[in-house]
């Protein structure tokens, strides 16, 4: 998630018994649809193969499916969950990370690519698209996460000056990720450029952009804000580990 409406208070609700929107349970839904190819697990807990992210999730936070969560982690692996609600994992698993991020969805404004070529990013660029998101930090991006989806970047002078890309897709929606700008060439409008290009993709294909954001960087929110886009709801970000 790259740095709403809050649920109210009440008895804890899961995907099970209470209706939801496809994007309260963004992972779980993208897991068991459009991206069911990818997932590891089965119906009490799914993740995407850690050499592409991170990401998992669970049908409810029930003891049965804390278990198959677990069976699916090497002792290196973290899982990443969204929720709508806390995580409170048993005693085998520990929380590294509890946060919260802000859901934005929208159409993003249009803004022309002005003396800038737009490119396709494929496996040759991954060893440019890993130095800029680590010196970057957009969120979590690793030699096989642009298989989830189109990534387009701006080469300056042949280097990787800005990129973005396509994360999950849960049904009719497609998240937008690894959104960043190399320090020396910010400034220029590429964020909103890359913005504008990928969203268009997304909307021809008859899908809705969305995005996360850590709900901390506000920075980042009054950017996407300006673009175009509005915080749906928060969600809660755990990050957990096995308890070893």
């Amino acid at each position: 998630m790259e740095r709403c409406a809050v649920m109210g208070e009440g008895s804890l609700m899961t995907v099970r018994d209470a209706p939801s929107h496809p994007l309260d349970h963004p992972i779980w839904t993208a897991l068991t649809t459009t991206q069911q190819a990818l997932a590891e697990g089965d119906a009490g807990a799914r993740r995407y193969p850690t050499a592409i992210a991170p990401f998992a999730a669970m049908p409810d936070m029930s003891a049965e499916n804390f278990a198959a969560l677990g069976a699916l982690m090497s002792p290196q692996d973290v899982a990443v969950l969204f929720t709508p609600d806390p995580v409170n994992p048993p005693a085998d698993l520990k929380i590294v990370l509890a946060d919260t991020g802000e859901q934005m969805i929208g159409t993003l404004v249009e803004t022309p690519a002005k003396g800038v070529d737009i490119v396709t990013l494929g496996v040759d660029d991954v060893p440019d698209m890993l130095e800029l998101t680590t010196l970057t930090k957009p969120g979590p991006f690793s030699a096989r996460t642009h298989e989830l989806g189109t990534f387009l970047g701006i080469r300056v002078d042949g280097k990787l000056a800005a990129m973005i890309g396509e994360r999950m897709k849960p049904v009719r929606y497609t998240e937008i990720t690894a959104v960043c700008v190399h320090p020396s060439h910010r400034g220029r409008g590429y964020g909103q450029m890359l913005l504008s290009a990928i969203s268009r993709q997304i909307l021809s294909r008859g899908e809705t952009p969305f995005l996360h954001v850590f709900t901390n960087n506000h920075s980042a929110i009054a950017l996407y804000r300006r673009q175009g886009m509005e915080v749906r709801r928060r969600l809660h970000v755990t990050v957990l580990k096995k308890n070893i």
